[in-house]
């Protein structure tokens, strides 16, 4: 799999799945509903230019609209429960362990490589993305092998990969 072709796929399990798809049927359902209605009711109030709440109800709604093509487009791009080959392999879906170049052996830190809302999900494990700098960087790099990235501050750093497991949920 090319770094590109896994950057395209959010993988999620079906429990994350699942709770995604109920928030975006209440997103388009009732909570839009609800703001639509907002919108209305500050409308019917007259004077649009001074009318705070049909501000803050418009700016509300594009949040929403925004939340909505978001979660449309995880779900349609999600890769649900399957779980990647256990061959040592970063790719989404897997439970990575790494230390920083220099770090003792003891200092490692171990993540769930796929989509940021698998937090609540994971079992307290962190959850970095493959479009972070960190995770994009180590995409397709093995157990063994040292990556070196740009931090968000600018500052390169050196990781090695320790491990690089299925994550089984």
């Amino acid at each position: 799999m090319t770094q590109a072709a896994a950057q395209g796929k959010v993988w999620l399990t079906q429990d994350a799945f699942d709770k995604l798809t109920q928030e975006l049927e209440d997103l388009k359902g009732p909570v839009r509903q609800d703001i639509i209605a907002r919108i209305s009711a500050a409308r019917d109030e007259g004077d649009l230019k001074e009318n705070g709440g049909y501000h803050a109800a418009r700016e509300e709604q594009g949040k929403l609209e925004g939340r909505i093509r978001q979660l449309e487009d995880m779900l349609n791009r999600a890769e649900v429960g399957e779980t990647p080959a256990d061959d040592g392999v970063v790719e989404p879906g897997m439970k990575v362990t790494y230390k920083f170049v220099g770090d003792s052996d003891d200092d490692v830190e171990t993540f769930l490589l796929g989509a940021r809302e698998m937090e609540d999900a994971a079992g307290g494990l962190k959850v970095y993305s493959p479009q972070s700098p960190l995770g994009s960087a180590i995409l397709g790099s093995s157990k063994g092998d040292t990556v070196t990235y740009e931090a968000p501050s600018g500052k390169e750093l050196q990781v090695v990969i320790v491990d690089a497991v299925p994550y089984t949920g």
